[in-house]
C-alpha cells in the first residue's frame, strides 16, 4: 500500500513517535487512517524532498505545533464571536 518494505515501516515506527500502531491479539499491526496519513507524509519528506530522518522528524513536530496554535486561535476567535453575538 505504501510502496515500502515492511522493515522500513518497522524502522519508521521506532524513529517517528507520530506513528502509532494498534495490534491484534495475534500481534498483527493495524494502522489507522491518521497513521497512514503520517506514514505517507514521512515517505514524501524522505523520498521526494530528500530530507534526513532528523529533518523529517523536525518538520512533523513543527507541523504539529502549527496545527495546535491554529486550533487555539480558532477557539479564541469562536469565543470572541460568541461574546460579540450575545
Amino acid at each position: 500500500m505504501m510502496g515500502v518494505e515492511p522493515y522500513v515501516l518497522r524502522f519508521w515506527e521506532k524513529e517517528f513517535p507520530q506513528i502509532k500502531t494498534l495490534r491484534t491479539k495475534g500481534g498483527q499491526r493495524l494502522y489507522t487512517p491518521e497513521t497512514i496519513s503520517v506514514i505517507r507524509r514521512i515517505k514524501h519528506l524522505l523520498y521526494e524532498e530528500g530530507m534526513t530522518i532528523e529533518g523529517a522528524r523536525k518538520r512533523l513536530r513543527d507541523t504539529e505545533r502549527f496545527h495546535q496554535v491554529v486550533n487555539e486561535i480558532k477557539k479564541e476567535l469562536e469565543e470572541v464571536k460568541r461574546l460579540l453575538l450575545s
